[in-house]
């Protein structure tokens, strides 16, 4: 059933007054650290650094008025992206104002996906619910491309370059993918009877997995395992399934521990560093250095030594964060990841519509397994595995992507309104 109209208003008021909380807050964090940026970093104060900070504010303000005007379902997610981008940019542009620059590009950009994505499955959304083949056809063709045509970059074959453009095709992957997980569960009925039902799913996620082995991108490999997990646990009844997974997983593990040398380096370096710390272990003791010496509230934006950590604007973004903002703060990302997981199962519980329930869910849980891949390798509790944070670190692929499966989440959240409805196949 649906909530009282009365309850409804009262929610949106309140979620109007969250929101004016939230852009204050905003406004005040980007306003206050872009002048720290200014005064400890000692960078000139100019026409393009008052252009960039003009525009940063304005975009985000924009992004916030306009979800609430223009969208329906959980306001919440965008205004989530934009604090986690705001913490990032401001980084980027510390450590390299040309970073921060291009950066920002991608955000605008990211945000006209963000609606295109939204007023797309708007108007088409009931289309997709049976293109299971489709959207493994997909993921399938651009990983294909990648391992035939791309880049090697870091022991990993996952660039593209198309002239002086380069992108990641696996970020992209992920959006068919999680379509495609979405898609299976819609139709498991069919796929039970006629190709072995969950067996299909491992199959073919196993498919894209090794894929990724051949390319050597462990992270991503990862994520589409912890995705198809999670649906598993939330929509299969099958534990027997659940625990073989699980099995070849650290087979799998071991498997490309035996044949990839920079994964092996990078099992060797978490294992101890100090072997050798002036090589293969460089990264990751900076990495601590910069962590230890930030201590709980950061020695001060401008007054760290970001520099000092190899890929600090991408890889190791959350290092250079704390070391300038303190644990505080890396603890505060690390929650708004969790409330963006946390958003995600709300709206899937929410969602009587089984193709958009299980996307929800799917989108959520591969938000937050790379939160956690990427944060546990920057603190050495896991290996490293070359990904980056979500709506952070530097990078057009990673932001568009992101973007994109945040304006489908918001989507699948407008399930909660009576504007709007979707198809239920209950």
């Amino acid at each position: 059933m649906r909530r009282p109209r009365l309850a409804e208003f009262a929610a949106r008021n309140k979620q109007r007054e969250y929101f004016s909380n939230v852009k204050l807050l905003t406004f005040m964090f980007q306003l206050l650290s872009m002048g720290l940026v200014l005064l400890n970093s000692r960078q000139s104060l100019n026409v393009n650094t008052l252009v960039f900070t003009g525009l940063l504010i304005g975009l985000t303000y924009l992004s916030n008025v306009l979800v609430m005007r223009y969208t329906k379902g959980d306001n919440y997610l965008i205004i989530i992206a934009n604090m986690l981008f705001s913490i990032g940019i401001v980084m980027l542009y510390r450590i390299n104002p040309a970073l921060g620059q291009r950066q920002l590009l991608f955000y605008a950009l990211g945000i006209a996906v963000f609606y295109a994505s939204y007023y797309f499955l708007k108007y088409t959304g009931r289309f997709w619910q049976n293109k299971t083949f489709l959207f493994l056809g997909l993921s399938v063709a651009m990983l294909l491309v990648t391992l035939v045509f791309g880049r090697t970059l870091g022991g990993a074959t996952n660039w593209i370059g198309v002239g002086n453009v380069q992108f990641q095709p696996s970020e992209f992957t992920k959006i068919t993918f999680a379509f495609f997980i979405a898609a299976f569960y819609a139709n498991h009925d069919f796929f039970q009877k006629k190709l072995g039902g969950s067996l299909f799913l491992m199959g073919a996620t196993y498919l894209l997995i090794g894929i990724f082995f051949l390319q050597g991108e462990l992270g991503t490999a990862v994520v589409f395992f912890a995705a198809m997990i999670c649906a598993m646990i939330a929509f299969d009844k099958s534990r027997l399934l659940l625990a073989a997974n699980i099995g070849l997983a650290f087979a799998g593990l071991y498997l490309a521990y035996l044949l990839f040398d920079h994964i092996q380096v990078r099992f060797d370096i978490w294992l101890d560093p100090w072997a050798d710390p002036d090589g293969k272990g460089y990264q990751i003791l900076q990495s601590l250095f910069a962590i230890a010496s930030g201590g709980l509230f950061g020695r001060g934006i401008g007054l760290g030594s970001p520099g000092s950590i190899p890929l600090a604007h991408s890889d190791f973004i959350f290092a250079s964060i704390i070391e300038e903002m303190g644990i505080f703060m890396g603890i505060a990302i690390s929650l708004l990841y969790l409330i963006v997981f946390y958003r995600g199962l709300k709206i899937s519980l929410a969602q009587p519509n089984r193709f958009y329930k299980v996307l929800s869910l799917v989108i959520s849980m591969m938000f937050a397994a790379q939160a956690a891949i990427v944060i546990g390798g920057v603190l050495k509790l896991i290996p490293l595995t070359g990904m980056v944070l979500p709506f952070m670190a530097h990078g057009g692929s990673s932001l568009l992507s992101s973007f994109i499966l945040l304006g489908v989440l918001q989507y699948s959240s407008i399930e909660q309104y009576p504007e709007v409805e979707l198809e239920d196949e209950e």
